[in-house]
């Protein structure tokens, strides 16, 4: 696997570049339920559809949660994208049953550290409008190691709405502790987050069809 190799300096020079990147890229960054996490470390946990969802998360932490986060990334992916390395990202080889092993083992490490972790469960990048969400077991895995580490749910939906660039709408849910969660097993777990995250996933879709942006703040919006 390939370890994180984060960097404070690179972090503060990248924060400038993605923040302009972004007004570029995007007409509105709509947040709902974006608060701080008091609470260190936590698990965040993610749909996954884009290139930009591991950005994002940049963003939002530099900018609202300011946890010292790390981030599960597939290792082809830190491969062609190695300044991630730099942010905080590790790698994992679904296809290598050890290297798995390797990156949860590294996962645990890091949470032992203090540090924050963002996964995706899903693995790999799929449209957002697939369902089920369908995770592994991974999460599962942390949570039997770590009961007591609190688990915080994101949802991201990209639009075209009225504008020539895309929009990005994104929930952060109330935190859950693995009593919240429903199940006694790794694999149940696993499979009640899944669920958890497809509805609000749904919920956010909706709110997106119906163009409800009163309960969001727009990040882009100067000042």
């Amino acid at each position: 696997m390939i370890e994180a190799k984060k960097s404070r300096l690179f972090e503060k020079a990248f924060a400038l570049y993605l923040f302009s990147l972004m007004r570029r890229s995007f007409t509105r960054f709509l947040g709902q339920g974006i608060q701080e996490i008091p609470r260190q470390p936590a698990i965040f946990i993610a749909n996954h559809s884009s290139w930009w969802d591991g950005l994002l998360f940049f963003f939002l932490n530099r900018t609202v949660w300011k946890h010292d986060i790390h981030m599960m990334m597939h290792e082809k992916n830190l491969k062609k994208y190695s300044f991630f390395r730099y942010l905080g990202a590790f790698s994992i080889d679904k296809q290598n049953p050890k290297d798995i092993i390797r990156s949860l083992q590294y996962t645990e490490d890091l949470l032992k550290q203090g540090k924050s972790v963002v996964l995706f469960p899903q693995g790999d990048e799929y449209h957002q409008e697939i369902r089920p969400l369908s995770f592994h077991s991974g999460i599962g895995y942390l949570l039997d190691k770590h009961p007591e580490i609190p688990v915080v749910p994101i949802t991201f939906y990209y639009s075209f709405g009225h504008e020539q660039k895309p929009e990005v709408w994104i929930h952060q849910g109330l935190s859950l502790s693995i009593e919240e969660i429903p199940g006694t097993s790794r694999k149940q777990k696993s499979g009640s987050l899944q669920q958890f995250l497809t509805t609000q996933l749904d919920e956010l879709r909706q709110k997106v069809i119906a163009e409800n942006t009163a309960e969001f703040h727009d990040f882009l919006r100067k000042g």
